[in-house]
């Protein structure tokens, strides 16, 4: 087969979108592994306005124009050291033939340029389901190395939920408009600054996201103490494109946290069974989530009381690909 790499470009047509969309939603792996990040959550990065679509995105064709390959990289807008989350779909008839490879060094030197314009330290992030051996190998032979684990839980939602209980003077909200996304992004940078790669993220970043069509204002949660900060949070997700493709009705606990100064008060459990209340309430039958494995906050256990059985594991590699200034 004949393949042509194309340098990174981007046209928003609604061809190339549908292309897109098709490649990822028949990603063998995706479906096989359910490898994060999911097609929707692939999809919707090529939506957000901070997105470089000129060089955080590329594709690969043949040559009768046949997309072959996707490839983005999420890139933290601040921060000293900086991890790129590389993630790729290739159709199945171009494996073996070393356009994974082509796709990792594309990765690679497009996180060398974020390094010198920033003049901070970069690194490569990226990974896929432990038993994904093709892939692994892969990433091993091109230099990564594990850098975290992280657990793939699930729980029925057709199982009896119990019924939230918060400290007295917490109240919940939703995430509807900007005049909130100050005070949520202070939280969220409160809450996982102790985590593993942490990277901190923006009040402009917050705001795109809730002006992006495909935002669930009605899933975000908030536990807003009495003098009105932001302690901890749900974001769920429900992607219909991805449960009507499997043939299933899941619902994702995306992100969960309460910030320092507000934790082991029952903040944690309580927006969470709110989040899976909410999940039920729509129609879903399954909630999943992702947990790094050796979190310091005991969120394995949170979740395990509540119901949740690990069902895979997802290996996070990692390749340092510049000093602060390239010599």
């Amino acid at each position: 087969m004949s393949i042509k790499k194309l340098t990174p470009r981007f046209d928003k047509s609604e061809t190339d979108l549908e292309a897109i969309a098709e490649l990822l939603n028949n990603s063998e792996s995706a479906r096989q592994f359910h490898e994060w990040p999911s097609p929707a959550e692939m999809l919707m990065q090529l939506e957000t306005p901070s997105v470089d679509k000129q060089r955080d995105i590329c594709l690969w064709e043949d040559s009768n124009s046949q997309l072959l390959a996707v490839a983005g990289l999420m890139i933290p807008e601040l921060g000293e050291d900086i991890a790129g989350i590389l993630w790729f779909r290739v159709a199945p008839q171009t494996q073996g033939n070393n356009l994974e490879t082509q796709i990792l060094e594309w990765g690679e030197k497009r996180m060398r340029e974020v390094g010198r314009e920033r003049n901070v330290k970069v690194k490569v992030l990226s990974g896929g389901h432990s038993d994904n051996v093709e892939r692994i190998a892969l990433l091993e032979s091109c230099g990564f190395k594990i850098g975290r684990y992280f657990l793939t839980m699930e729980r029925s939602l057709l199982e009896p939920i119990s019924e939230p209980k918060f400290p007295e003077g917490f109240t919940l909200k939703h995430i509807e408009n900007e005049a909130d996304a100050a005070a949520w992004v202070e939280m969220f940078n409160q809450t996982f600054i102790d985590h593993w790669n942490h990277q901190e993220i923006t009040v402009e970043e917050v705001k795109n996201k809730l002006n992006n069509s495909k935002y669930q204002s009605e899933l975000s949660l908030v536990a807003v103490a009495r003098d009105g900060t932001f302690a901890a949070f749900c974001d769920c997700q429900i992607h219909p494109e991805n449960n009507e493709l499997n043939g299933r009705k899941d619902g994702i606990i995306y992100m969960l946290g309460t910030r320092r100064g507000f934790r082991k008060q029952g903040l944690g459990r309580g927006i969470l069974l709110s989040g899976l209340k909410l999940l039920k309430a729509e129609g879903m039958e399954t909630a999943i989530l992702y947990v790094d494995a050796d979190n310091l906050s005991g969120a394995t256990r949170l979740y395990e009381s509540v119901g949740f059985q690990r069902v895979n594991t997802q290996i996070a590699y990692v390749k340092e690909v510049s000093s602060i200034i390239d010599n």
